[in-house]
């Protein structure tokens, strides 16, 4: 039957979609952690879509919402007044953190950061950005023009001038070899070197931990510091929360907060985890940014009253149930157990990440060279054995990424690292 589908699959859309897998797999159904796939095979999750399932699979407080919501209304685009929308508007913009915040929703992490370029070019009359090297934001035209992955950019055309900035990659590059206060200053000192060579930018973009690139981060207070430099030129700060947002990270509800102590991005960009499977993305700023368009806009899907009542459901159950601490507590409990299994396995290079959005570095042994081959070794095994993960990786770059639902429990954490270091052990 799956053969069938994916033979369907092949016939009617692009080369370019990428599967996983050898002989990929249909999910079926799932429930918490879990899901099954068309032959009833049973997996551990511990990669929720794209770090899209939240909470969990077939959260009851979700399904509830999208049910009444269904029964009621489902769609009447933003040119009426949307309930839904404008509490869970309000529920965002106070968690935000960014002084009277103003919310416009999207269906996408893409749509957002398409958006959130579009307010800030127009806010600053200037298209050049800066976005940092093996970042990723998204598909679309002005996006894809910004992603400094190659492997995920696949035309240079863009309507923006984009300038590529150092710091998002701890651990390569020039300044890999320095401590981190020195690393973070060797990263703002070009910075400023580059801003010297151009017209003031309009933004800096940029992951507070990369995603595609493979969970890839710099030190804390990085980007606190490029603020300081951004400010003299009056160039705004773009955080993409689209992966790292609600959480995730365990420490910090936002991402950008490791590097707050001068306040708050001038625009935050999320999706994905919000909406738990829901098409939900948005952009939050301050008002005038978001005011400062000057002409007429809707958005006939951004917003319906559906993934509103999935999303503000979906928010509700993680701040009621203190996910971020079940993201810190049992993500640092994984990430000592992979770093203990990683240290045995001359295949991985390092294991890194916070909370539960964990990254898996894999090289040739001995070197630093990437190694593709083991990560979709790995990533076979593991599916065999029952577990989900994802990849990445970027700069010549392989990475697993281990990003499961938040709700993750200790004996789960247990049981998926268990799998994971057989994986592991069969390269």
């Amino acid at each position: 039957m799956t053969r069938d589908l994916l033979g369907r699959h092949r016939a009617v859309l692009p080369e370019w979609l990428a599967l996983y897998y050898e002989n990929p797999l249909e999910i079926t159904h799932g429930e918490g952690r879990h899901v099954w796939d068309a032959a009833g095979n049973k997996y551990l999750d511990f990669f929720g879509g794209i770090l899209t399932t939240m909470t969990a699979h077939a959260l009851p407080e979700v399904a509830k919402a999208v049910s009444e919501q269904a029964g009621r209304i489902i769609h009447s685009s933003t040119l009426y007044l949307n309930r839904p929308m404008v509490e869970l508007a309000e529920r965002i913009a106070h968690v935000s953190g960014i002084p009277d915040a103003r919310v416009f929703f999207t269906t996408s992490g893409t749509e957002a950061n398409d958006t959130a370029l579009l307010l800030a070019t127009a806010y600053r009359r200037s298209n050049t950005i800066l976005a940092m090297r093996n970042s990723y934001h998204g598909r679309s035209f002005s996006s894809v023009g910004i992603t400094g992955n190659s492997g995920w950019s696949p035309t240079s055309l863009s309507p923006l001038q984009t300038l590529y900035v150092h710091g998002g990659v701890r651990t390569r590059g020039p300044y890999a070899h320095l401590d981190d206060r020195d690393f973070v200053a060797a990263c703002v000192d070009d910075l400023r070197d580059l801003l010297g060579h151009t017209r003031a930018p309009a933004a800096l973009i940029a992951e507070p931990i990369q995603g595609v690139g493979g969970f890839t981060s710099p030190p804390d207070g990085l980007y606190a510091a490029f603020r300081e430099v951004l400010r003299e030129r009056d160039v705004l700060w773009i955080a993409d929360e689209v992966q790292t947002g609600w959480g995730r990270t365990g420490e910090h509800f936002w991402g950008w907060q490791a590097h707050a102590h001068n306040g708050p991005p001038d625009i935050v960009t999320f999706a994905k985890g919000i909406g738990n499977g829901m098409s939900v993305g948005g952009v939050v700023a301050r008002a005038e940014i978001m005011n400062c368009l000057d002409a007429n806009s809707i958005s006939t899907f951004g917003g319906t009253q559906i993934t509103m009542a999935a999303a503000l459901a979906n928010l509700n159950h993680a701040l009621e149930h203190d996910l971020q601490g079940n993201a810190r507590r049992v993500g640092g409990l994984l990430l000592e157990r992979l770093r203990a299994v990683a240290a045995q396995v001359p295949h991985v290079r390092e294991v890194r990440g916070r909370g539960l959005m964990l990254g898996i570095e894999l090289t040739r042994p001995g070197t630093d060279e990437a190694a593709p081959e083991a990560a979709a070794t790995v990533l076979e095994e593991a599916r065999a054995g029952g577990l989900l993960i994802g990849k990445g990786g970027g700069h010549n770059t392989s990475a697993l990424r281990v990003a499961p639902p938040m709700s993750l429990t200790v004996a789960e954490a247990e049981e998926g690292a268990a799998i994971l270091e057989r994986a592991l052990r069969s390269i």
